[in-house]
């Protein structure tokens, strides 16, 4: 891990085309702008855990379905 110390106006470059800037520090509160590309997303760590779980939710659901139809059309099979 990389630590930066960065004062209000200041920012730290990802790449070449994401920007992460001081905004404001207050008391233990820092506000961060960010610049980055629209393909490029950007979430609150708990956004994005919650998107995670989301479409893992969704891909078992989807897995759950598959497997079912392949059940249902190998039974159909078998009683032909």
């Amino acid at each position: 891990m990389l630590v930066l110390s960065r004062q209000r106006d200041e920012s730290i470059m990802i790449g070449d085309n994401v920007e992460i800037i001081i905004v404001d520090v207050r008391g233990d509160k820092v506000r961060l702008g960010i610049t980055a590309p629209k393909d490029i997303p950007v979430h609150r760590r708990e956004i994005y855990d919650a998107i995670k779980r989301e479409k893992g939710l969704e891909s078992e659901s989807k897995e759950q379905q598959e497997n079912s139809a392949q059940t249902k059309s190998g039974n159909e099979k078998e009683t032909s």
